[in-house]
């Protein structure tokens, strides 16, 4: 196992896990979501777990994304028309 090559995917990891946090938007927080879950998937190849990279890269990083901004997209619909409206 290459030490260095795992260091670099956790930083990788922190810092999106960081950014996912920090990020206000739920549009936004959602895509940050499906590049912590790529990366996670990453983490996991480096950590020779190739069936939960997979896993991890299916759900985290397309699944869970998707169903966040079709949530989004739902809630925020009617505020638009309200606003329209008016």
């Amino acid at each position: 196992m290459d030490d260095p090559l795992i260091v670099v995917a956790l930083v990788l990891v922190a810092v999106s896990a960081t950014a996912a946090v920090a990020v206000r938007d739920p549009a936004r927080q959602a895509l940050v979501l499906a590049v912590l879950g790529t990366v996670l998937a990453v983490l996991f190849t480096v950590l020779q777990a190739p069936d939960v990279a997979l896993s991890q890269l299916a759900v985290g990083s397309a699944l869970t994304p998707l169903l966040i901004m079709l949530s989004v997209r739902k809630v925020r619909r009617p505020q638009r028309k309200k606003e329209a409206e008016r």
